[in-house]
């Protein structure tokens, strides 16, 4: 028999005379690594590789990008929000985008398409600093030279990145978000148009025109208000922008790099006129009236970021994946595989009848195990499993009862680093049994 063929993993020296399975944690001596993977060729870093998977919702765990809030007004208290108004806003606004994220609409374009509807498994977090005592992640600040921006003409400013440099807080770790204005003196004159419109630098954001867009703010004997001109818009921007900073581009041009966001003309809304009577988007990386829609490409392409240990901003996210969370436990019970890398929160089981493959990155977070109970199966084929907190796991577990046992194979180029439980992959040699 070619030992090359079969798995040579997990035969442990466990008694068969125990009611209920004993389970050992793998050693150096117990684990070999095979000469030959199955050939799939894993490509951990590309968009496809991360797109959730419809039937396993829960192996992608919904990631919390920090954000805060800078509302930037002028010296006299005008320009922009009062703060009481601007809490509230901001607070509606971030409900409002979440429950955007939590929905996400089918694409429109192409006309006719099957594209699925993914959610989209990350949510904002609104990240005050800890150390400050009543802090709410929300900020105001007076500043004549700095509340506004212009994006077209001989004053524009838009690229300045003058008040992220002076007010920005917790940069390295929170989106910082500029809410400015249009120059007052500028909103006088009837020609001025008095758009919205935002732009993202990676790890932070400014957009403008959310205060001048509220007319007859009314407020409530509870204390919210209401407004004629809906936060949704506000909603919309923060959204596309923030899409930016997570790797997202425009889908109009075609060049997005995903192949289910088409090339289109870029209408704002649909209208009686061809081409907007069919062909409008409502893609959130589009300029358009509805953006509520993201395609699994570009999910994928957040997810993959997401992931990357070496993505630029990863430190934005709140990591969740340091803590063990005994109730993010993943158990696979059919066969999955997993072509994407992986920041896991629990456990991770693989019961009887379960078949899961490996080939890129699986942190798991300290205290955490592996544990593949008698009749599952897990196969790392050039995977690494490792801590990504500077932690330690615990390792796997396999478990036996009577004659069955669960299995493991390790194919070239497999890792195992960070374990408690130290387990070392050795060659195996390539003589026949």
């Amino acid at each position: 028999m070619n030992r090359f063929f079969y798995l040579a993993a997990v035969t442990l020296l466990l008694a068969t005379c125990a009611r209920g399975p004993k389970k050992s944690f793998l050693r150096t001596a117990e684990i070999q690594a095979l000469p030959q993977s199955y050939g799939d060729n894993f490509q951990c870093r590309i968009a496809s590789s991360s797109i959730p998977d419809e039937a396993h919702l829960d192996h992608t765990q919904i990631k919390y990008l920090r954000v805060n809030f800078h509302i930037v007004g002028k010296s006299d208290g005008t320009g922009n929000f009062d703060e009481k108004t601007g809490r509230l806003f901001i607070a509606q606004v971030m409900r409002a985008a979440n429950q955007k994220l939590a929905n996400n609409k089918k694409m429109n374009l192409p006309v006719g398409n099957d594209t699925p509807v993914l959610p989209l498994r990350y949510r904002y977090l609104l990240s005050p600093r800890p150390e400050v005592p009543g802090d709410d992640g929300i900020y105001f600040h007076r500043d004549d030279d700095l509340y506004w921006m212009v994006s077209k003409g001989k004053d524009q400013n838009n690229y300045n990145r003058d008040v992220f440099e002076k007010y920005g807080i917790r940069k390295d770790t929170v989106l910082n978000v500029f809410v400015l204005a249009h120059p007052v003196d500028s909103l006088k004159s009837r020609t001025y148009k008095a758009d919205q419109r935002g732009i993202a630098f990676g790890n932070w954001v400014k957009v403008k025109n959310w205060h001048n867009g509220i007319r007859d703010t009314i407020w409530q004997e509870d204390g919210t208000f209401k407004m004629n001109w809906t936060y949704w818009n506000a909603v919309k921007l923060l959204n596309h922008e923030i899409g930016h900073c997570l790797g997202l581009q425009h889908t109009w041009t075609g060049r997005d790099g995903c192949p289910d966001t088409p090339k289109h003309t870029n209408c704002w809304n649909k209208s009686k006129r061809a081409p907007c009577d069919t062909e409008w988007s409502n893609n959130v990386m589009d300029y358009n009236a509805h953006a509520s829609a993201w395609s699994p490409c570009q999910i994928g392409k957040i997810h993959a970021n997401f992931s990357n240990p070496n993505w630029k901003w990863r430190s934005l996210l709140e990591p969740t994946w340091c803590t063990l969370k005994p109730e993010q436990t993943i158990t696979i019970r059919d066969t999955v595989v997993w072509r994407g890398p992986r920041d896991l929160e629990g456990h991770l089981v693989i019961a009887p009848g379960g078949y899961l493959r490996l080939g890129c990155r699986v942190s798991l977070p300290a205290g955490a195990k592996i544990s593949i109970e008698p009749g599952g199966r897990l196969v790392l084929d050039g995977a690494e499993l490792e801590n990504a907190c500077g932690e330690q796991w615990e390792g796997i577990e396999v478990g036996q009862q009577g004659e069955q046992e669960g299995t493991l194979e390790c194919w070239p180029g497999s890792i195992i680093r960070d374990a408690r439980q130290s387990v070392q992959l050795v060659s195996h040699s390539q003589e026949d049994s």
